[in-house]
């Protein structure tokens, strides 16, 4: 199993537009679901029960994303709706 990662740095407080932050959530999404995939190859457990757990986990991170997809799709409509014309 793969280790717990360390706490983050704290970030400076600095505003971003509405389209960065859809981006990061985006990027924070889409690491959650590779560290979920990671962590459910690394794991010794077998049998049944182990395989049902692992579809769930891939299944979370299938969802993660997903809702990535959709924030990243999301910044770039904010993003053409700000630009001028």
């Amino acid at each position: 199993m793969t280790a717990v990662p360390a706490p983050r740095p704290a970030r400076e407080e600095r505003r971003y537009g509405p389209a960065e932050e859809l981006r990061a959530h985006s990027t924070a999404l889409l690491l959650h679901a590779q560290r979920l995939r990671a962590g459910a190859a690394a794991l010794d457990w077998k049998g049944p029960q182990a395989e049902a757990f692992r579809w769930r986990i891939e299944a979370l991170a299938d969802r993660c994303a997903t809702a990535a997809a959709g924030l990243a799709r999301s910044a770039g409509h904010v993003d053409a709706a700000v630009r001028p014309r």
